[in-house]
């Protein structure tokens, strides 16, 4: 693949992911206060905890889509994913959806950073 294309459809995966990151983040912010509420009550949650995770989704993507910062976003939203996944886990929700979100992370990271594609696949 020709470094034009792969940085192509970097920028696309990273768009998506920075959607799905941003929407939940302010769906965390700005959203129903009776319905965050159900929610966070479901995993053990204050309101106050879900905007701080809000709060902290949009400082992670942030990171994630500039280039300077990029690896270190890629480290945090993956991380914030494995927590995810953990409280699903916890909680006994389904981990579809966050495995899914954790498993895009990883191949937009493989495709954007052409390093650590190398080392993974020892090239």
């Amino acid at each position: 693949m020709n470094p034009k294309t792969r940085n192509l459809i970097g920028w696309i995966l990273t768009g998506l992911i920075a959607f799905v990151f941003i929407a939940s983040a302010f769906m965390k912010l700005f959203g129903n206060e009776a319905e965050m509420q159900k929610n966070a009550s479901g995993f053990g949650l204050s309101l106050a905890t879900i905007k701080e995770l809000g709060v902290v989704e949009l400082i992670c993507i942030g990171l994630f889509i500039y280039p300077r910062t990029a690896i270190l976003g890629t480290l945090l939203v993956a991380a914030y994913m494995g927590g995810a996944i953990a409280t699903h886990l916890e909680h006994q929700f389904s981990i579809i959806t966050p495995v899914i979100i954790e498993a895009m992370i990883f191949i937009t990271a493989a495709v954007r950073f052409p390093e650590l594609s190398k080392r993974l696949m020892g090239n």
